[in-house]
């Protein structure tokens, strides 16, 4: 498998999490590489120009859980901030303002406005694209991307008038890498809706104060050509095909961590699901093998494990950290999710073989699942593991409408639902054992935390306020604020996004077992 097909991927999922149509930074990073090449930019330009362009929103749905909170469906309000040029501080307001609490009576949207005011909000707001740019420069640090490339993804959200983020870098102080793919991202956006025209007009709406003039220009005097095709049923394999390099492929141990890492960005959209994928890997993995699976199968269902769930962020947070009952539409959305991650992984050759198993998680033997309603011998065996691996670690995780169940409460449930036809006996007991026969040791100290630090992180991660985690652990309120600068400081952080990655990827999000409790209790 080569890194182009897993960015892609990445790239399509970016897409979901935007709000936007798939392929979107597909065909932006098309349209950077075809005016990176009208610059005659060199070997090592094009490649950071390439890279940026598949990576550069990947991050966007890290803190959905903040903005979802602000302004209801987040994934609305990325899709229409492509439509504005933030060219001063009235259109900052006004956006905000069009979007807070959206679809709250208009006292709920006033109480909003004096909510954001009084908490210091708007500092978050103006957090949330640094916040951004740091998650992608961490995957892309894990990944194995250069510097000239990070360089790049760091200027992702500059403006050329200097009212951009994270620096405030403004005209030939941002690279051109990254102007190229800012320019790129917007007109791809109007091309789509009004063609060539409108991609031309926002252009030089924005020259000078979003985007550099000369390559407005550049772009305007050619756009034809450098739009041509783009309405094609894929750009993939032309995307896929102008990797810079030698396209050497991934090797095994590469492709496991480099899923790794995608299953903790996947999980980071809500502090209910975070080490929900990794968690599930390590259960479905095991199981298949105890089930007597292939040890190529058994690979082959951890993997499929990890990326389950690509397809949630493609559903906004309003829904999935809802603390009611969802209406019939949203529950519709969430019934999407398997598909839009079988849809994602389908676009590479490499990857679809996962996303074969990945649609199957919430099927059901009896055909009360979705997203198909399949029965029967048309759920793979690997599959069955998979959704038996997915019920177990979702029943032990909270939720915004439950708390979690302990590890014999989750047994039982799983053991009623192989009762009543819907998973399978086989593919339980083996998640059961894989779940109930590996004692977990005390954890090393990780990034210097205490004991009492990682527990505070774990609440953090979660989602809880200071005043929240303050009464589960009792302590005061401003013990509670010093472990949560404390460990700000020793990770590097400065927000709960940050902080809430870091947990994921170093198993930090589980409590400690209970040393007392019988291994096989489950």
């Amino acid at each position: 498998m080569r890194l182009a097909e897993l960015l892609g991927v990445l790239s399509l999922v970016s897409d979901l999490g935007l709000g936007l149509p798939m392929e979107h930074a597909l065909r932006q990073c098309l349209i950077a590489l075809r005016m990176a090449d009208r610059l005659g930019l060199d070997e090592g330009a094009r490649e950071a120009t390439y890279y940026t362009g598949l990576l550069a929103w990947v991050g966007c749905h890290v803190d959905a859980y903040e903005q979802a909170k602000w302004f209801g469906d987040e994934l609305a309000v990325k899709a229409e901030a492509r439509l504005v040029d933030f060219s001063n501080t009235a259109a900052d307001v006004a956006f905000v303002l069009r979007h807070l609490a959206a679809g709250r009576p208009m006292v709920g949207r006033a109480r909003a406005a004096l909510g954001m005011v009084a908490t210091g909000a708007m500092k978050d707001i103006d957090a949330i694209l640094e916040t951004h740019w740091r998650a992608v420069d961490g995957l892309s640090a894990s990944l194995g991307m250069n510097d000239d490339v990070r360089k790049s993804i760091e200027q992702t959200f500059e403006r050329w008038d200097g009212r951009g983020s994270p620096h405030g870098a403004k005209g030939d102080d941002i690279r051109m890498t990254a102007r190229l793919v800012n320019l790129a991202d917007v007109v791809e956006v109007y091309h789509r809706a009004g063609g060539p025209e409108a991609a031309c007009a926002v252009a030089r709406e924005r020259s000078g104060t979003q985007f550099d003039p000369e390559l407005v220009e550049l772009f305007c005097a050619d756009a034809g050509d450098l739009l041509r095709d783009l309405d094609a049923v894929t750009t993939w394999d032309r995307v896929i095909e102008a990797e810079p390099g030698l396209a050497v492929p991934l090797a095994d141990a590469d492709l496991d961590a480099a899923l790794e890492a995608i299953a903790d960005f996947t999980d980071v959209k809500s502090p209910y699901t975070l080490g929900h994928s990794r968690g599930v890997a390590d259960l479905a993995g095991d199981g298949a093998s105890t089930v007597g699976l292939s040890a190529a199968d058994a690979t082959a269902t951890r993997r499929a494990a990890l990326v389950h769930d690509l397809g949630r962020l493609g559903v906004s947070n309003a829904i999935w950290d809802k603390e009611g009952e969802l209406s019939v539409v949203e529950a519709e959305r969430v019934r999407m999710h398997p598909y839009l991650t079988e849809r994602t992984l389908a676009s590479s050759p490499a990857l679809a073989p996962l996303g074969a198993i990945a649609v199957q998680h919430h099927e059901r033997l009896d055909g009360s699942g979705y997203p198909r309603g399949l029965k029967g011998e048309a759920l793979l065996p690997t599959g069955r593991v998979l959704a038996a691996a997915d019920v177990y670690r979702a029943k032990i995780e909270p939720r915004p409408h439950r708390t979690p169940a302990s590890p014999a409460e989750a047994a039982s449930i799983l053991r009623a639902e192989v009762r009543a036809g819907r998973l399978d006996g086989d593919a339980v007991e083996a998640v059961l054992r894989a779940a109930g026969h590996r004692p977990r040791q005390r954890r090393d100290a990780v990034a210097g935390l205490t004991q009492r630090e990682i527990e505070v992180l774990r609440l953090l991660a979660r989602g809880l306020s200071t005043k929240q985690i303050a009464h589960q652990l009792r302590i005061s309120r401003k013990t509670a604020a010093n472990h949560v600068e404390h460990i700000y400081t020793k990770l590097g952080v400065n927000n709960r996004a940050l902080a809430s990655l870091f947990a994921a990827k170093h198993g930090l999000v589980d409590p400690e077992p209970d040393p007392a409790q019988p291994a096989g209790l489950a």
